[in-house]
């Protein structure tokens, strides 16, 4: 299913343990972040946004491209695409993304024995 599209931010599980295990927890906010995707074939955009912050990645599904992480460091991961799931490895958290009735739903999973799944639904505005 195509990505395509703006989103808010509809629920959200482990948010705040997320942020403790990759070392944000100062970055928590309570804003609703907006996602906005534009995907053109393999090539995509990915933006999320709060007041006064935003992220963007461009990259191209099936290669390593260069992607910036939620501080603004920069780092090259392969981005793959199965079953219309999007994924890619961030320095300290496995990043998946997929379109679920009309919704995004993105997921965050650290790796080790005390594993946080981050996961995050977004409704289609």
């Amino acid at each position: 299913m195509a990505f395509t599209g703006k989103y808010q931010l509809e629920s959200q599980e482990n948010y705040e343990e997320f942020l403790e295990a990759i070392g944000l927890l100062e970055a928590k906010s309570d804003y609703k972040v907006e996602t906005e995707v534009v995907q053109d074939g393999n090539d995509f955009t990915w933006t999320q946004s709060i007041p006064n912050w935003t992220w963007s990645n461009k990259f191209t599904v099936g290669q390593e491209c260069e992607l910036t992480t939620m501080t603004g460091s920069k780092f090259k991961a392969p981005i793959t695409m199965e079953g219309g799931t999007i994924s890619v490895d961030f320095p300290q958290y496995h990043f998946t993304a997929e379109m679920i009735d009309d919704k995004l739903v993105m997921n965050c999973i650290t790796p080790g024995e005390k594993s946080v799944t981050f996961k995050r639904i977004s409704k289609r505005l």
